[in-house]
């Protein structure tokens, strides 16, 4: 679906800065953005921070320094978002919500050998590979790609554009591309923000039952490669989950956190919205985690902080009914010793 940049300019109404001939073949956020595609830039005070050479375009609301253009041509408009959602809208268009058809939608692209229930729903644009197996209740949405191997077990929700790599397993129950809790106020009001993203699993992933996966704003919210999930477990907007990361139960990911590789969540850890923790990063469980971490550390307690540091809140926390105790019993000692010598006896000074 490519599009000409001078034509993508002229459909949000942008002044273009640079080559306008130059083709577009999709948009994307910067961490996702591909050769040949346009990108957002938000906010004005990032421009010095922005590197042109992440994207063939830029949807920007201030024109980039003098010579860039040759490099990222520039839309420069007033409203980035909306601008940017409208192009985004342009290459992936939102799909009406629409009741499917029970069964298999002639539309869909079904290998032979896939094995899918009388009872799952698959819609209209679905890819589905060799040897997928599909169980009861489960409904997939429109233009969903499913590659070989993959299993989805009772009652799992795919929306629409989702997209799992070769070997995922999805267990009962588990929603994949609902839209993200992003809102914004007009007038006292809460209306949501663009849900113009989707889902990317990729291979050998597993999510355990009733896993909940917000879609990306724009872009994928992304799990990579080897990651196993637990039950229970629910990854906001626009997240980036590492390769082989371990997530136990009732973990809570706020939207646009970044983990790095190897990193373990341990049971009911919530992340705030846009942390980054650093590879091999074990985080343990009840924890609430406020900062980034550089990675190949432990922390633990809420809000979380490193072990060591920890270890001694721990261990001042035991004393405190002791520590309690002695104070009472201090302040008993000094009251008798205030009724020998009388409250207003004169207080000796030090030598």
């Amino acid at each position: 679906m490519t599009i000409s940049i001078s034509d993508l300019a002229a459909m949000v109404g942008g002044k273009l800065i640079g080559d306008p001939s130059r083709m577009i073949t999709g948009a994307n956020p910067p961490a996702e953005c591909q050769a040949g595609q346009i990108t957002l830039l938000d906010e004005a005070k990032r421009a010095e921070e922005f590197d042109p050479g992440c994207a063939a375009a830029v949807v920007t609301p201030v024109a980039l320094a003098d010579g860039m253009e040759a490099e990222c041509v520039q839309i420069v408009v007033e409203d980035p978002h909306e601008a940017f959602g409208r192009i985004v809208a342009h290459f992936r268009p939102p799909l009406p919500a629409t009741v499917p058809q029970a069964g298999i939608d002639p539309d869909a692209q079904v290998d032979p050998t896939a094995e899918i229930h009388p009872t799952a729903t698959v819609a209209a644009g679905t890819f589905i590979g060799a040897r997928v197996r599909i169980m009861p209740g489960v409904v997939v949405g429109q233009g969903c790609t499913i590659d070989e191997d993959c299993v989805l077990h009772a009652g799992v929700v795919l929306y629409s554009y989702t997209r799992l790599e070769p070997r995922v397993v999805l267990h009962a129950g588990s929603v994949l591309g609902a839209h993200g809790f992003g809102y914004r106020q007009e007038n006292g009001r809460h209306v949501p923000t663009a849900q113009l993203g989707y889902v990317h699993i990729e291979r050998d992933v597993e999510l355990g039952a009733c896993v909940t996966v917000d879609r990306g704003t724009y872009g994928a919210t992304r799990i990579c490669e080897g990651t196993k999930v637990d039950n229970q477990v629910m990854i906001g907007h626009n997240c980036r989950i590492g390769r082989h990361n371990l997530i136990c139960s009732q973990v809570g990911i706020a939207g646009s956190c970044h983990t790095g590789d190897y990193v373990v969540l341990a049971g009911q850890v919530g992340l705030k919205d846009h942390i980054k923790l650093g590879d091999q990063t074990i985080v343990g469980a009840q924890a609430g985690v406020m900062e980034d971490s550089q990675g190949h550390e432990v922390l633990l307690g809420s809000p979380a902080t490193g072990q060591r540091e920890q270890m001694q809140i721990m261990a001042t926390e035991r004393k405190l009914p002791e520590m309690r105790r002695e104070l009472k019993s201090l302040r008993k000692e000094l009251s008798s010793l205030r009724q020998i010598v009388g409250d207003d006896a004169p207080v000796r000074k030090a030598a």
